[in-house]
């Protein structure tokens, strides 16, 4: 297990959507973060204190969590002498980036020195089956988006929040590290060999009640040429009986492929749509969740009436507005 709380590393953080991981452990395990460790030129600020190594300590922070997801997933240069003293002051490392903190030979040798422990949350546990796509009882959501970091994994943990307080039977299923870090289990699927992706989905989402929802975490976008691969697995695997369509109004282009306009709402509801149907042929799209972190509240009150409007579909930012108009929509199913 992890020990908490955390002390959440920004590092060199380019943007704010950079440090999504910490922003997720922020927004959804508040108690668990005490304060973050920013570097000079860091553009990401999470509202919480800014504290050095023997502040954190004092204030009772166990874990030095890495909370950046760059492009590539890699521990950068500038990171290491920050990452080295945490582990001779007394903190483990956490860490959901591709490049593991197991694979530092420096981070290795100075945690076996003092006793400390390098958690990545991104590799495997479980020996996952190859998909059977046969037939599950149970429901289950997918979140599925116009580009990566929208808010999907923020819909789904919003909608199980919303079930849960109406008493209604319903279980987040993580499938990224920040998902994983927030609930301490799930499936890191973009660390999952390709060919049992998919069936890693279904055994995440197993048989359950009739009235039952798995609220799956989505990743990527079908239309990102960068990360497709994990959204294919999601919709096959999780085998959706509802899909969310999530989008980011505010981006000219999808995240980190200049060259590429983001897809509209309609060409990602009727891709993922016939996709779904491909594993659940009863699959339907029940509505539209838009991140409006970017906009005033008129004008995303008037984005969400227009989508409505046009789509014929209830859209909310479940996270600013509440996921109530989502969690209606599966009512219905």
């Amino acid at each position: 297990m992890i020990e908490t709380p955390y002390l959440l590393f920004l590092g060199d953080a380019p943007d704010p959507l950079a440090a999504k991981v910490a922003q997720g452990i922020k927004d959804w395990r508040p108690e668990n973060a005490v304060g973050q460790y920013r570097m000079e030129g860091c553009k990401a600020d999470m509202g919480l204190p800014d504290m050095d190594l023997e502040a954190a300590k004092a204030a009772g922070a166990k874990t030095l969590v890495i909370g950046v997801a760059n492009r590539g997933g890699v521990i950068s240069p500038a990171w290491k002498k920050v990452l080295v003293t945490a582990l001779e002051e007394g903190f483990d490392l956490a860490s959901g980036l591709h490049n593991l903190l197991r694979d530092e030979a420096d981070l290795v040798a100075v945690a076996a020195a003092t006793g400390r422990t390098l958690h990545d949350v991104r590799i495997p546990s479980v020996k996952y089956p190859i998909a059977n796509g046969e037939k599950r009882s149970g429901k289950r959501c997918l979140a599925v988006g116009t580009d990566c970091s929208v808010g999907k994994m923020y819909t789904a943990l919003s909608m199980d929040a919303e079930m849960r307080e109406r008493g209604m039977k319903s279980s987040f299923r993580a499938t990224g590290q920040t998902g994983i870090l927030i609930t301490g289990d799930g499936v890191p699927l973009d660390a999952v060999i390709a060919d049992f992706m998919a069936g890693s989905i279904e055994w995440l989402t197993p048989d359950n009640d009739d009235d039952h929802w798995d609220l799956i975490e989505g990743q990527g976008s079908l239309f990102h040429v960068s990360y497709s691969g994990v959204t294919m697995a999601l919709v096959h695997g999780g085998q959706p009986d509802a899909l969310i369509v999530c989008h980011e109004p505010t981006r000219d282009h999808m995240r980190g492929l200049p060259g590429y306009k983001l897809p509209s709402l309609e060409a990602v509801r009727d891709m993922a749509l016939t996709l779904a149907r491909v594993a659940n042929p009863a699959c339907q799209v029940v509505g539209y969740s838009i991140n409006t972190q970017h906009m005033a509240e008129d004008e995303a009150r008037a984005y969400l009436a227009d989508i409505e409007t046009r789509l014929g579909l209830p859209a909310t930012d479940p996270f600013r507005f509440g996921a109530g108009k989502l969690v209606d929509a599966l009512a219905t199913l």
